[in-house]
């Protein structure tokens, strides 16, 4: 499996779930280079102490530089018929996030969501899921060049240590294949080394649920292991439902050549505008084969209602921190 995380006995320290609250609105959504007028009340701290000076001086230029993703990666071949795949400078909004496990540094892809907290970003559950997760920092728009262009967002750690992550307790407790629908997870960032909160310094896609799994055109972002930028396509995309027993259901799939290991986490996104950066973020690669067996075919988990109430419940859990 392309993007497949190794992954140890999960712990229900990574689901920190909650009562829902009501959907929040599209008022974040915001521009890419938007830099907001509400500054946070001063850097957040976990219990432990993981702020962002401290995520900063851990995640040096070259530990980021040396991260692998949480999968190896693949040759890169050229499908027929697909989306053709090119580096570019990236996106504030979209960027690595990078995570210690075990002995290693790893990252995958992750983007920010709009939220009232302004400071929730997305991500795939089979990169973020284990229980030794630890050290987890989102970068927006990171490349090698430019280590930190944004700054950095640690993501937070609740009363138990662990990263205030929010994962569907069926991922852990079924496993990456039985549970592929729901390969979504959602953190909570704490402020950049300056106080400010994630959404008001890069902007936000906008969370759309229950759309059709069939759209003319996403714009599909990630992170290979194999460049020191990230990557862009659009294409259209299709419904694929599984004929295989042990991995049920229906998910998004989308033909964009070269997302090798490391892009896992990177959004699809719909109504995307190339002059903020951002659009309707309706998938995460993911889901099928976390996301695929070969570089040149992508998929995501539909965003339906589990994923809505997966996001409600993150929300809820963000704003009683």
């Amino acid at each position: 499996m392309r993007r497949t995380l190794t992954v140890a006995v999960a712990t229900a320290a990574l689901m920190l779930l909650g009562g829902p609250l009501p959907v929040a609105g599209a008022d974040g959504s915001g521009t890419a280079r938007a830099v907001g007028t509400t500054r946070a009340a001063g850097p957040v701290r976990a219990a432990d102490g993981w702020s962002a000076r401290e995520a900063e001086a851990f995640w040096t230029p070259e530990r980021m530089a040396s991260a692998e993703p949480v999968t190896s990666g693949v040759p890169e071949t050229r499908a027929a018929k697909a989306g053709i795949g090119e580096n570019f400078d990236g996106v504030p909004v979209v960027g690595r996030m990078f995570v210690m496990q075990g002995s290693g540094a790893y990252f995958c892809t992750a983007s920010v969501v709009a939220s009232p907290g302004h400071d929730l970003v997305l991500s795939a559950a089979h990169c973020l899921l284990g229980p030794d997760s630890r050290q987890v920092a989102f970068v927006p728009r990171y490349t090698r060049a430019k280590p930190r262009p944004y700054g950095l967002f640690p993501v937070l750690r609740g009363t138990n240590g662990r990263p205030k992550v929010w994962i569907d307790p069926r991922y852990p407790r079924e496993g990456p294949d039985r549970a592929a629908t729901v390969d979504v997870a959602f953190a909570q960032v704490g402020p950049d080394a300056e106080g400010w909160r994630v959404q008001d310094v890069v902007g936000a896609n906008r969370l759309v649920t229950g759309a059709t799994y069939t759209h003319a055109r996403v714009e599909l972002i990630g992170y290979p292991a194999t460049s020191a930028r990230p990557r862009r396509c659009h294409n259209r995309t299709t419904k694929f439902t599984s004929t295989d027993p042990g991995i049920p259901g229906s998910f998004l799939r989308i033909d964009c050549t070269g997302y090798p290991g490391g892009t896992s986490g990177g959004p699809f996104l719909a109504h995307y505008d190339p002059q903020t950066g951002t659009g309707e973020v309706v998938g995460v690669i993911g889901g099928w084969k976390t996301g695929g067996t070969t570089p040149d075919t992508s998929y995501s988990s539909y965003f339906g209602r589990e994923i809505r109430k997966l996001y409600e419940t993150a929300v809820a859990g963000a704003r009683g921190a």
